[in-house]
């Protein structure tokens, strides 16, 4: 496997060997021992869901004391991730860092705690895994809005299709970091 640390500071791409044969394929999705090669985290909780090209989740995070970091991985179809850093004391606060994931490339993207993600799904009946290191507490949950201006993130050039929830989310401007 492997591991890639793109340019803010904390964020992980693990890379797996991926073996292919007549059969199909095999890959170690997590192996622990490289895991904590690269970080000190344990999961607690993993989630999973679906959605169809165009949905748009994010940008979303917990407030301390229940903050997560997540690993997050496509099992089927494609993805745009997007994190950005919401640290207040780090030299990256504002940035945002985005990578396509997708059942090809079968990349796993560690995201610590002190950063939004969101992602936007660019294919239908995208399924998307992700490990937790903290329990979801809604009380906790904050974010802001996914295409603020501000925070200048290039997403796909389509239709893009929200919740209610993340409709009502303030700006980035408005957003009070809890870190």
């Amino acid at each position: 496997m492997e591991i890639h640390k793109p340019q803010l500071d904390g964020l992980i791409l693990f890379k797996p060997q991926v073996f292919r044969d007549e059969r199909g394929y095999f890959f170690e999705n997590f192996r622990k021992s490289n895991f904590e090669s690269a970080v000190d985290i344990d999961f607690v909780q993993e989630n999973e869901s679906m959605s169809n090209a165009g949905i748009v989740r994010g940008l979303h995070l917990q407030a301390p004391p229940y903050a997560q970091a997540k690993l997050v991985r496509v099992v089927k179809g494609a993805i745009l991730d997007v994190v950005v850093d919401v640290r207040k004391k780090s030299p990256t606060f504002g940035q945002h860092f985005s990578i396509e994931l997708n059942e090809t490339n079968k990349w796993s993207f560690f995201i610590p705690a002190g950063f939004a993600h969101g992602f936007f799904c660019l294919e239908d009946q995208t399924i998307v895994q992700y490990k937790c290191s903290e329990y979801y507490h809604p009380e906790s949950e904050m974010g802001f809005k996914w295409n603020d201006p501000l925070v200048g993130i290039d997403w796909p050039n389509q239709q893009a299709v929200e919740s209610k929830k993340d409709k009502a989310l303030p700006s980035f401007q408005d957003f009070k970091s809890p870190f």
